[in-house]
């Protein structure tokens, strides 16, 4: 065999110049770079050490041969023609990956089949011993690539994926990559601000993979150092004396680094369940003295480093894959940019972001950024110099102000650290962090939030109301309905035509997002949002979330219990409220009738009114269940019946009589517990009809819906006295949307 072997090193996309750079450093020459690899050519040494040293590569791939191929019958004999003796016992084991196709090979699987074929036959004894498959830890690891009709057949020197260092056994829902945490670290400069002496600190750190790789990197640790097996160990070409002079010599870097003054390098979780999971990969990496992890959330993360040092804020925040996470994702990154801002100040940071569209809302510019992909996700890291200069808050500045902000920087001045009684330092005064400034068009719907909050002020006041709609798609552009429930606000985003670039819908939600606390004075966790699609059967009804987190609100002189989060009514209309102070005036002394109850609130204002009885029927036992707290809340427990079932069959079995029905019927249902299909335009006239038949002389029937396409059938008004009280029925916080929904009192005509 040569002294000098071609090596291909493989690695995650967009890695490809940092590790030309890396290997070069570690003797590879001729180095020349591939989409996810690199090549170049070195000897055994410079093999055994870029598997021992490489913080980026995924495999070192030792090429045995190169050679034409047309079809199948190349590729096996091709592969036959290799001295498989000088690399494999006969009763070894083997595992082949094959990537690339063309010359006659259709799947990746039938390749490997071939090389696999070859490689035993030529081994195979004439006793019939042959080398048997094994996936897992195979004696020896063959990959071939097919590369525009050339074969690249070669060995694995790395066995398992470089990336997987050791140390990681337990991990977050969405961990990084060891390789591409190094990568981040590198691009942000971290083996500088080591060698300087300086901090790393990681608010959303999970379970420690960018702490584990800076302490590797600051304590010059290699990587791989702990992995006992390799691709090359029963590798008959494998050279032990050298690969151990190799590992003692980083044995005792390791030690060596290990003995310094250990930087200073702390994560904070906010997640409990992480942060033993953390420690453990930090003790299992030895890294224990040098790294501490603590609980916290990234609106309080403050690093206080031991001798006052400054250093590099990294983190990699999580990205959503539901609607609901985009605003609490925004606040994530508006309390991160405020935290840098306030607590960070003269530190470099470094955001990973698989949506860079947020990192621009952090109110603090990127110097630099960089291109990568975790997996198939393309994302950003953005670099950032925490200085006054790049951040992006308050009035807007003109370009000649910032130039003379560039060339005249803020002094920080250095005060001194004050102690307490037992010499721990005082915590300084807390400082108010200038808000992220908004753009054009959030300042805009900021303007028209704070005027419809101003105009409403003195009814609702003079109301006693504390839950209403704030806005209601006032600005077509910025298409939501926006609800105030006491000190919290539900968003409901109307779901953006087809016509609509997603990437300029996107961009205005996150612009009303980001005015909605500033404007309405609101903690940002306190914002809850979701999308208002069109619905099909039961689907408006079912669960998005699973919090069980309730509210309790007031409306005329009732308590209600409304939730936010966990289905897209939070079991309280708004528009009804005028009809549900009605049914409150009305029902004194009354038996009052509640079909498709819901939570019951018509109820309970009845209760409330002085009502005889109460009657609620509802399909769902999840609603009734609301209901039944919502009388208990407000002490009404007897003669307030609830009924689950189906109204349709209810009333044709019921024979009791009613003074007082309400009746808000879905557009349409097919639930499962009930008969046959619901549809509100097709089904009006059998349901009123059968309703008032329960109606007792002289009684009233509401009826109402929110179907924009309803019509009442013609017929009703020939039987019965019919009024449309549609617009008494609408509050002033609905006044702009008279459509919300259509109401009607129906009596028997006398």
């Amino acid at each position: 065999m040569s002294d000098r072997y071609e090596l291909f090193l493989t690695c995650p996309k967009g890695l490809e110049g940092l590790l030309a750079e890396e290997a070069t450093a570690l003797g590879l020459q001729e180095t020349r770079e591939h989409t996810s690899a690199i090549r170049g050519s070195a000897d055994m040494e410079t093999a055994y050490r870029l598997c021992l040293w490489s913080r980026l590569a995924n495999r070192v791939l030792l090429v045995l041969k190169r050679f034409p191929m047309k079809d199948a019958e190349d590729l096996y004999h091709g592969v036959l023609d290799v001295e498989w003796q000088d690399h494999l016992e006969s009763d070894g084991t083997i595992a082949v990956e094959f990537s690339g196709h063309g010359s006659g090979i259709d799947n990746t699987h039938f390749g490997a089949l071939k090389v696999k074929d070859a490689i035993v036959d030529k081994l195979r004894t004439p006793d019939g011993e042959r080398p048997s498959v094994d996936k897992i830890n195979p004696d020896l690891r063959v990959h071939l690539r097919l590369d525009r009709g050339e074969a690249i057949l070669s060995l694995d020197l790395s066995g398992h994926s470089l990336h997987q260092r050791g140390y990681r056994l337990q991990q977050g829902a969405a961990p990084l990559k060891e390789n591409l945490a190094a990568a981040i670290l590198i691009r942000a400069g971290w083996p500088r601000i080591a060698a300087e002496g300086g901090a790393l600190a990681d608010p959303m750190c999970g379970v420690g993979t960018f702490l584990v790789e800076a302490g590797m990197i600051a304590a010059d640790i290699a990587p791989n150092i702990k992995r006992e097996r390799w691709g090359f160990s029963a590798w008959l070409g494998h050279v032990p004396a050298l690969w151990r002079k190799l590992h003692d010599e980083a044995l005792a870097r390791a030690e060596a680094g290990l003995a310094k003054t250990p930087s200073w390098i702390r994560g904070y979780e906010a997640d409990p369940r992480l942060i033993q999971p953390g420690r453990n990969n930090i003790e299992r990496a030895g890294l224990s003295d040098w790294i501490k992890v603590y609980q916290g959330e990234v609106a309080t993360f403050e690093p206080r480093p031991d001798q006052n040092q400054k250093g590099l804020v990294i983190c990699n925040p999580p990205y959503g894959e539901r609607l609901g996470d985009e605003a609490s994702l925004l606040y994530l990154y508006q309390n991160l940019g405020e935290r840098l801002r306030q607590a960070c100040l003269n530190w470099e940071a470094a955001v990973f972001t698989g949506a860079p569209d947020l990192g621009k809302r952090m109110g603090i510019r990127s110097h630099k950024q960089y291109s990568f992909w975790n997996g198939a996700l393309p994302c950003k890291l953005l670099l950032i110099k925490v200085t006054p200069d790049q951040f992006v808050t308050g009035e807007r500045r003109t370009p000649e102000q910032r130039q003379i902000e560039r060339e005249n920087p803020v002094e920080v001045e250095v005060v001194e650290r004050k102690l307490n009684k037992n010499g721990n330092p005082i915590k300084p005064e807390p400082v108010v962090v200038e808000q992220a400034r908004l753009s054009e068009g959030g300042q805009m719907f900021a303007n028209r939030l704070q005027k419809n909050l101003k105009l409403m002020g003195k009814w609702v006041r003079r109301e006693g109301i504390d839950c209403y709609r704030v806005y209601d798609a006032d600005m077509p552009e910025y298409s939501l309905a926006i609800d105030l429930y006491h000190d919290w606000v539900h968003v409901q985003e109307y779901a953006a035509p087809k016509s609509i670039d997603p990437e300029k819908a996107s961009a205005r939600l996150f612009d009303a997002l980001a005015a909605i606390p500033q404007a309405l004075n609101i903690d940002k966790n306190r914002v809850v949002i979701k999308r208002r699609e069109r619905q099909s059967g039961t689907k408006q009804y079912e669960r998005q979330s699973a919090q069980g987190q309730f509210l309790e609100v007031s409306e005329g002189g009732v308590k209600l219990l409304v939730n936010l989060t966990d289905y897209l009514d939070t079991g309280l209309f708004l528009d009804h409220r005028p009809m549900r102070m009605r049914i409150q005036r009305e029902a004194s002394g009354k038996r009052f009738l509640n079909l498709f109850a819901y939570t019951a609130t018509a109820s309970v204002h009845a209760a409330k009114g002085g009502a005889r009885s109460t009657t609620s029927v509802d399909l769902s036992r999840t609603y009734l269940d609301w209901a039944r707290r919502n009388l208990s809340l407000n002490g009404f427990s007897d003669k307030n019946r609830l009924e689950q079932g189906d109204v349709m069959a209810w009333l044709q079995a019921n024979r009791d009589e009613y003074d007082l029905i309400f009746i808000d019927p879905p557009t349409f249902s097919n639930s499962k517990r009930m008969e046959g299909i619901f549809d509100v335009q097709r089904d009006q006239v059998e349901l009123i009809d059968l309703a008032m038949a329960r109606l007792a002389p002289g009684g009233v029937l509401y009826f109402s819906n929110n179907f924009r396409k309803f019509v009442l059938d013609e017929n009703l008004s020939q039987r019965y006295t019919v009024e449309d009280i549609t617009a008494h029925t609408i509050d002033q916080d609905f006044a702009r949307n008279g459509k919300i929904h259509r109401a009607w009192k129906i009596m028997a005509r006398s």
